[in-house]
């Protein structure tokens, strides 16, 4: 059996969850949760993203991420917009009073990647980003892969 301390996948997986922990407890005095965070972090970078691509890239159900966006909303951080063509559709935009929180929000992050870095060498940490970025890589490139297989696969049986 393995030794789950030196299993990827279960050490990956603690490590992820010990990071959004610290994360919410350096965050507190922000009165917002880690979700929110993520949320406003992610708009950041797709202001005027549609709604339901913002769920699908947060990996989280569409009603989760309405509740989150409703209290949001309420904050007086996130505003929905009317899709120019198609009114069904909600465009998801930061407002004014968002911008200064996301220096903070940034800032937080930035201080607990540090905490859980500390002691590791920068040639260790260039080293531990390269490693990861090249699994992503690999990871992504199988589920292409695998669509497409799927795909074919479909369309033989069809």
């Amino acid at each position: 059996m393995d030794n789950l301390d030196r299993n990827l996948g279960f050490l990956l997986h603690d490590v992820a969850r010990l990071m959004r922990k610290r994360f919410e407890q350096n965050a507190r005095e922000l009165g917002l949760t880690r979700s929110q965070c993520s949320v406003l972090a992610h708009l950041a970078r797709h202001d005027g993203i549609q709604q339901g691509t913002l769920a699908e890239i947060l990996e989280v159900e569409p009603i989760t991420l309405t509740r989150l966006v409703d209290r949001l909303e309420q904050m007086g951080l996130v505003s929905r917009g009317a899709h120019p063509k198609d009114r069904r559709i909600r465009l998801l935009r930061l407002t004014d009073a968002a911008h200064p929180l996301l220096a903070e929000i940034f800032a937080t992050g930035a201080l607990t990647r540090g905490q859980a870095m500390e002691g590791v060498a920068e040639e260790d940490r260039d080293r531990l980003f390269d490693v990861l970025l090249r699994m992503k890589a690999n990871l992504i490139g199988k589920s292409a892969a695998a669509k497409d297989a799927m795909g074919e696969r479909r369309v033989s049986n069809g």
